[in-house]
């Protein structure tokens, strides 16, 4: 996207904040239903920008405009503005401001900011409205300029919804429902609205394309005592799907009457709704006389903890995927050893191809991030057919990648060298290496909120003076959304109860180290947090341990030995006899197992 598109774009956004007064329009990474990941419809803020990361947050101003992005993405969107006029405001870097500092430094009371209603979640809105309300200024959801300068703007998707294989659902959408009906009644609730995806998804144990990687479809649900209606185009409907929906009593509405239907609620009628996964345009569609009770959404929360049934299944698509990953890891790297030209996009094309064969698979979970040197030094890092590198001289490649079967999702990290490391690289490798181990044989007490946990796995790295700018590990979805809440392990994150560390819950070990123009590293396997078995006897509680799932080597040839304690390497060396155990029985090509058998040997 060339930069005098982008000027162009901000310059029809800021005529027309001119002809409606609005001072400032807040353009936020977010569609109605709060999502990570957004169908092209709702990607305003890299339309007018031309920032294409996931995260981050445009302001708008007459003259001028800033984009918030956190590290991750500081280096990618220095080079995507460049020419734009925009300003990069790096989020997390001493001395930068929020947009709410901004905004209250320099505009005027009286100044209207604008913001569109269903991007924004009730929480952050009403927080937002009282800080500006302090300094005098208006925050606005009345205008919504967007149809009328985006000639070229895509349609909402529309792909088929169609039944999560039945062999792999441990829990019916009625059971599910039912458990949600008890939390409405223990908490004397009537209606129960619902617009976060995965929940939908989860709740009805239906799956779709409209998302790119994540199988959720654009919905919105509402649960009240004797109803169930999913509100959805209908020309998603298939008929499997239709007489599906009957069985479990849902009734179908068009997905664009949703607020009118929310308008037409009783005000008698007491409303369960999650403040941080509903939009505010909800709450406006909601009359003013209706009692509201703020709580988390049962699903979420239901959603985190996988059941027995999950967890097996999950572990056999993990294996499946370490497989996939053996095939695709020898040949790569038995043709670079041949001296055949590869790139990054290589990478990405040929390890799709691998996993494209195992059972139950979708599709992949995420873009595959394949980083040479330098851009493995940019967390989120793609390459693009315009931006690659050439896998040619020394140096290291970061791999994270991963997919969605049926039976789960996946995501992993690793880091290979291609030539020769230098002692540097190995050192920051092994570093790294030593907060995953310290983080994956941690023990902690039962529903202790999980963002506490971080500090333990960034030890390794603080006390060598080093960091990295994301959280250790995220949540992770079965068959569903790789980025799941409400678990994150990240001491950034604000704590709350619904992030206390449950039975089941999945999550990534993901930290890691980047040279800034160097290399980058990271090391990532999935874990289930789990209670530890045969318990001692005490009275301080019960205790949990994090079972990891995710099998795979660890590059032996990138570790600085003299830097692992005994206990380290003793994991390291037990890890890799389960990695080789669990994938040399599903693998037949005698090349792949002699690599397998290389890579797993002990330190």
């Amino acid at each position: 996207m060339s930069n005098k598109t982008i000027q162009t774009r901000l310059s029809a956004l800021q005529k027309q904040m001119q002809k409606e007064r609005v001072d400032a329009w807040l353009i936020l990474s977010a569609d109605p239903h709060l999502s990570e990941y957004l169908p092209d419809h709702w990607k305003l803020r890299e339309y007018f920008s031309g920032f294409t990361g996931s995260a981050g947050s445009l302001l708008v101003l007459r003259d001028k405009a800033y984009l918030w992005a956190d590290s991750r993405y500081w280096v990618q969107a220095e080079k995507e503005l460049v020419g734009t006029g925009i300003t990069l405001m790096k989020l997390g870097e001493a001395n930068t401001p929020s947009y709410t500092a901004l905004l209250q430094e320099i505009l005027p009371e009286e100044s209207r900011v604008a913001v569109l209603g269903d991007t924004i979640s009730i929480e952050k809105f009403v927080d937002l409205f009282e800080s500006l309300a302090e300094s005098g200024i208006e925050l606005t959801t009345e205008f919504d300029p967007f149809s009328k300068i985006m000639p070229d703007r895509a349609e909402l998707p529309c792909e088929p919804l169609y039944l999560h294989d039945p062999q792999f659902v441990s829990e019916s959408a009625s059971a599910k429902i039912q458990k949600i009906r008890a939390v409405m009644s223990h908490y004397g609730t009537d209606v129960h609205l619902v617009s976060t995806l995965d929940d939908i998804a989860w709740i009805t144990n239906l799956r779709g394309q409209d998302v790119t990687y994540n199988p959720v479809f654009l919905a919105f649900l509402m649960i009240t005592q004797s109803s169930v209606t999913l509100f959805i185009d209908e020309r998603k409907i298939t008929s499997e799907v239709k007489k599906y929906l009957g069985e479990h009593k849902i009734t179908v509405f068009p997905y664009d009457v949703y607020y009118e239907e929310v308008m037409n609620i009783p005000t008698d009628k007491v409303i369960m709704l999650d403040e941080k996964r509903n939009t505010y345009a909800t709450l406006e569609a909601l009359d003013e006389e209706i009692e509201i009770h703020y709580l988390t959404n049962p699903s979420t929360l239901l959603k985190a903890q996988k059941s027995d049934a999950n967890i097996a299944n999950i572990e056999k698509a993990m294996r499946e995927d370490g497989i996939a990953m053996a095939h695709f890891y020898s040949a790569f790297e038995a043709r670079l050893a041949q001296g055949e030209t590869l790139t990054e996009l290589d990478v990405a094309d040929l390890l799709a191809e691998e996993r494209a064969k195992r059972p139950h698979f979708v599709d992949l979970s995420f873009d595959t991030i394949a980083g040479f040197n330098a851009n493995g030094a940019l967390p989120h890092y793609r390459a693009t057919e315009e931006n690659h590198a050439t896998l040619e001289g020394n140096g290291l490649l970061l791999i994270d990648s991963g997919a969605q079967y049926q039976n789960g999702t996946t995501d992993i990290t690793r880091v290979i060298p291609i030539g020769t490391a230098t002692d540097a690289q190995k050192r920051d490798f092994t570093r790294v290496l030593k907060s995953l181990i310290v983080m994956s044989e941690t023990v902690f007490p039962e529903n202790i909120p999980m963002p506490y946990l971080d500090a333990i796995a960034r030890r390794p790295l603080w006390e060598n003076h080093l960091d990295y700018g994301h959280g250790t590990g995220h949540g992770v979805g079965y068959f569903m959304n790789v980025h799941e809440g409400p678990q994150v392990l990240s001491f950034r994150a604000p704590v709350t109860a619904e992030m206390s560390v449950k039975k089941g819950m999945i999550t990534s070990i993901e930290p890691g180290l980047y040279r800034e123009n160097e290399w980058g590293i990271r090391i990532e396997n999935l874990v289930v947090a789990l209670p530890v078995e045969k318990q001692q006897e005490t009275n301080f509680g019960r205790y949990f341990y994090f079972k990891t799932l995710t099998f795979f080597p660890i590059d032996t040839r990138l570790i600085d030995r003299s830097l692992l304690e005994a206990k380290e390497i003793e994991w390291l060396n037990r890890y890799h006899k389960e990695v080789y155990q669990k994938l040399s029985t599903g693998i037949k090509d005698d090349s792949v197992l002699a690599w397998l058998k290389e890579r797993t040997a002990e330190i």
